[in-house]
């Protein structure tokens, strides 16, 4: 395999550096015989298809994995994609990702490439990346050859092999999606911690939702519409009922609705009245003037919010991630003694055995089973 590499990282001018790619579905020469009769309005049909039936975090995780990919193949060979890519170019991939390239020499071909990427903000550090960013990445790779019904070079026996071996060999403890589970006690210092005015109750909304509705993902909280909520028994019993459009662990309409009570249904109704929202994103950005405006907001601002509030709270940097949220509802569901089942009505896991785990952290001597006797 040929491997040309710029040995001076200045001959690789930041213009020629691969777009982002839009997610299209050109025709290529071995699509089958059924789909090379279709009419350009059929193509656009097929790729409007395709756009609509991917969820947008999906969609945007493809193109920043795909201009990755397309960026590590123009420094390791000179070229751009191919359609179907060689089995050889997906081994040489995995091999490249499967590595520490701080115990190697600094002239290493592999090592020089992963220094360009770094160069040009694509790449961390030379350290070996993570299993999972190796998978995601193949995962693209092959998805996107499927949307050209074309065969993917991952499936040959020698490149599956490897990459077996490579996540066997790269294997290494799951590291928590956040350091800390936002329980009861920490919510409320957080909301104690915003600030006042429209942002305010917008941040408070945002965190009362995401943590009383079952511990929603940041992608979740964000995807709400006013048309979602349900307000009807508001008045009489302090209710709001929440429509999810869908979640990972369930399919667009089939999600059960969701239910807000006390604090959490006043904080949401109160960002509605004071924002006077009818209509659209329940979610929006907020200058620094205080106007709202109509975009929606989006699941990395839930991250910035949540930061901003640790950091106002006073407590320590990286303390919880928007995943505390969720890990949050459940470990407080254990400490209050809330059956499983309970809790998971609300989280919608799919498996009891992952929403078992957040019990299991409990302290055995908070568990309130451990007190049963002088109850």
């Amino acid at each position: 395999m040929s491997c040309l590499i710029p040995r001076n990282m200045a001959s690789f001018p930041r213009e020629t550096w691969p777009a982002r790619p839009e997610m299209t579905l050109p025709h290529h020469p071995s699509a089958p015989p059924t789909l090379s009769r279709l009419t350009p309005a059929d193509e656009a049909a097929l790729e409007d298809l395709f756009r609509r039936g991917t969820p947008d975090n999906t969609r945007r995780a493809y193109e920043t994995d795909l201009a990755y990919i397309a960026a590590w193949k123009r420094l390791s060979f000179g070229g751009a994609l191919d359609w179907p890519e060689a089995p050889d170019v997906a081994l040489r991939f995995i091999l490249d990702h499967s590595r520490d390239f701080t115990r190697t020499s600094a002239t290493d071909p592999s090592r020089q490439v992963a220094e360009a990427l770094i160069a040009f903000g694509q790449r961390r550090s030379l350290d070996c990346p993570a299993p999972s960013t190796l998978d995601r990445r193949i995962a693209t790779w092959r998805a996107l050859h499927r949307m050209r019904d074309l065969p993917s070079p991952f499936d040959a026996p020698l490149v599956k092999q490897a990459r077996t071996k490579a996540r066997k060999a790269a294997a290494r403890p799951p590291a928590p999606k956040s350091q800390n589970p936002v329980t009861r006690d920490v919510l409320k210092q957080l909301l104690d911690a915003s600030e006042p005015g429209l942002r305010g109750l917008r941040d408070r909304a945002i965190l009362l939702l995401g943590w009383s509705s079952g511990g929603r993902r940041r992608s979740e909280i964000v995807s709400f519409n006013v048309e979602d909520l349900d307000l009807t028994e508001f008045d009489a019993r302090g209710i709001v009922w929440l429509r999810l459009l869908g979640t990972k662990t369930t399919a667009k309409g089939k999600t059960p609705r969701l239910v807000l009570t006390g604090t959490a249904a006043r904080a949401v109704v109160a960002w509605v009245d004071a924002a006077a929202l009818t209509s659209g994103p329940l979610f929006r950005k907020i200058t620094a003037q205080e106007t709202l405006l109509q975009r929606r907001l989006t699941a990395d601002a839930v991250a910035q919010i949540l930061r901003r509030l640790v950091t106002t709270a006073g407590l320590p940097e990286g303390f919880a991630s928007p995943h505390g949220l969720r890990s949050g509802f459940l470990t407080q569901a254990a400490l209050d003694g809330a059956p499983l089942q309970a809790a998971m009505r609300l989280s919608l896991h799919r498996s009891a055995a992952q929403a078992q785990k957040y019990y299991a952290d409990v302290d055995v001597a908070d568990n309130p089973a451990a007190g049963l006797f002088d109850h």
